[in-house]
């Protein structure tokens, strides 16, 4: 007697992830309430089951779908804008006082489906989010489908979103209520980083981080003269007194991680602290390099991210994967370091570790929920196929991706956006170029 599941699908390859560096060949993927429930050969899939819908994808390598470990997804809209600039001129000259003037519930809500279209689109199903409005950010992630980590901004200065640290935090936790219940989408915390966030408030996310138990994310060491300006000022370097405050352990993201030394990887060694590494946005603003080899060789947990694409400028985590695998190779001086299954692991299951989820994403075992990416691998430019693997890091890139499954749920099929309006996105992308360049018609 045949199983009954919702989906069975037929590969070329599947990457699971776990085991590390396994690649089965024609193998399928059964599919049940959006759970993954079997790996089995494709011959032993006709045998066992039925399906009521089956993909065949001949040419493609499927792997567990990426996770983008740190965006601003509402700044999509201002790609563009202010490029070719140092970070602090860019943040300060430029873009906060766009923000300013233009940043509410309807550039968030915009901004996101933008975003969230092209994570879509190049293989991304999850991605932790720190924004202003982040209700809003909320809102498109669950209408689209996808699986988000909404970190809501604190901050001790007035913002768009909030007068101060105090309201920023009650409306965050209003919403993390709201929340609490949803199988795809997480509130947590997001103080934006130690030069922008005073002792006092983060004592005060310290506390309630540990009894709640509720993941927080933070700028940190983003740039060699961030470090120096807190040793001016304290003779305490940023990540030091995190630690003094209780904010680094094992629930803690630390976004970038560019400016370190060795203590600094031993604090993250030692409290089981997380990195989200953005290369790409580290790169256009000069900002430093994160040493992932040595964190890696450390035991320390390092994800990918792509920052926001005022900073970067796309959301294609293929292309992220790719510049770290390079340049961890240059800056530490071996050919070796980060090989592609590494960096397929970071871009996947060492995401889902960083976010708290690695027991429900991160890789395709069978329990897990069916979060999943199928790239095609049969173009002229991926030819001759040697390694799979090796492929899709190092001769890929997100216009691969040709289908997206989040908990069983197909979002992308055959390159088409199954719950967003391509065509509205792009209209509403116009329509606030034009308003912020004064261009409105």
């Amino acid at each position: 007697m045949q199983q009954t599941v919702d989906t069975l699908i037929h590969a070329r390859w599947i990457i699971p992830v776990v085991p590390e560096q396994k690649v089965y060949e024609n193998c399928s993927l059964a599919i049940e309430q959006g759970k993954i429930s079997a790996l089995v050969p494709t011959t032993e899939a006709a045998i066992r089951f039925k399906a009521k819908h089956e993909v065949e994808l001949g040419k493609h390598a499927i792997i567990p779908g990426l996770i983008n470990t740190h965006n601003h997804a509402p700044m999509t809209l201002l790609r563009g804008f202010a490029d070719d600039r140092p970070l602090q001129e860019w943040l300060e000259q430029y873009i906060w006082p766009t923000e300013q003037r233009w940043v509410g519930p309807q550039f968030a809500a915009d901004g996101s489906r933008q975003a969230i279209a092209e994570m879509l689109r190049s293989g991304t199903t999850t991605f932790s989010d720190q924004y202003f409005f982040p209700e809003a950010v909320a809102i498109a992630a669950r209408e689209s489908g996808i699986r988000a980590h909404i970190a809501f901004p604190v901050l001790d200065a007035p913002t768009p979103w909030s007068r101060d640290s105090d309201e920023a935090l009650r409306k965050g936790l209003a919403l993390r209520d709201d929340y609490r219940a949803h199988d795809r989408i997480e509130v947590v915390f997001a103080p934006h980083a130690p030069y922008t966030v005073g002792d006092k408030t983060l004592e005060k996310i310290a506390v309630c981080s540990a009894e709640a138990q509720i993941p927080m994310q933070m700028h940190l060491h983003e740039t060699h003269a961030e470090v120096e300006h807190a040793l001016a000022l304290t003779g305490e370097r940023p990540i030091e007194r995190l630690s003094r405050l209780g904010l680094l352990g094992p629930q803690t993201l630390c976004v970038h991680m560019v400016a370190t030394n060795q203590r600094d990887i031993e604090l993250l060694q030692l409290t089981g602290a997380h990195v989200s590494h953005c290369p790409t946005s580290n790169l256009k603003l000069a900002s430093g390099f994160c040493p992932t080899y040595e964190m890696l060789e450390a035991g320390i947990n390092v994800s990918l991210g792509t920052d926001g694409a005022a900073s970067n400028n796309t959301q294609d985590l293929f292309s992220e994967a790719n510049t770290a695998a390079l340049l961890a190779k240059a800056v530490s001086g071996k050919a070796t370091a980060l090989p592609a299954h590494q960096v397929l692991s970071m871009a996947t299951l060492n995401g889902a570790k960083a976010l708290g989820i690695d027991g429900v994403t991160g890789s395709l075992e069978v329990g897990k929920s069916a979060d999943i990416t199928a790239i095609n691998l049969g173009g002229l430019e991926q030819q001759p196929l040697h390694d799979p693997m090796s492929q899709l890091i190092y001769a890929n890139g997100g216009h691969n991706v040709s289908d997206v499954w989040v908990a069983g749920r197909q979002l992308l099929k055959g390159r088409k956006l199954q719950t967003l309006n391509e065509t509205e996105v792009i209209q509403r992308a116009q329509v606030w170029r034009d308003r912020i360049t004064g261009n409105s018609r």
